[in-house]
């Protein structure tokens, strides 16, 4: 079996699809719905979380379920904060780049 070299189509390399080459996510998107992800679901997780150690045991829902619900919640929280981590870090990275590259181009200029 032929050995592809790495980024190349085939069984070993890294292009599988028809992505664009240089593709690129949406930072700003990912940074709005993270901004407002993370307020909402911690706030969604302090309620869920006060609703179950408030409720008895005939309540219903049950402060079990309540508490589930508020865990989940919590991850949400987490994964949106780590999104949120994320998309700074590299619009940051992005920006120090495009300014270097800039930098470069006025010194030859």
């Amino acid at each position: 079996m032929p050995q592809h070299p790495p980024g190349q189509p085939g069984p070993t390399g890294g292009r599988t699809g028809t992505e664009p080459v240089l593709a690129r996510s949406a930072l700003g998107l990912r940074l709005v719905i993270s901004s407002v992800a993370v307020p909402l679901f911690a706030v969604v997780t302090v309620l869920l979380s006060v609703w179950a150690a408030s409720s008895s045991e005939t309540d219903s829902p049950s402060g079990t379920s309540l508490s589930v619900l508020a865990a989940v919640f919590g991850v949400l929280t987490l994964i949106a904060v780590v999104d949120l981590v994320v998309v700074v870090r590299r619009r940051r990275v992005a920006r120090a780049a495009a300014r270097e590259e800039a930098r470069e181009r006025g010194d030859r200029d």
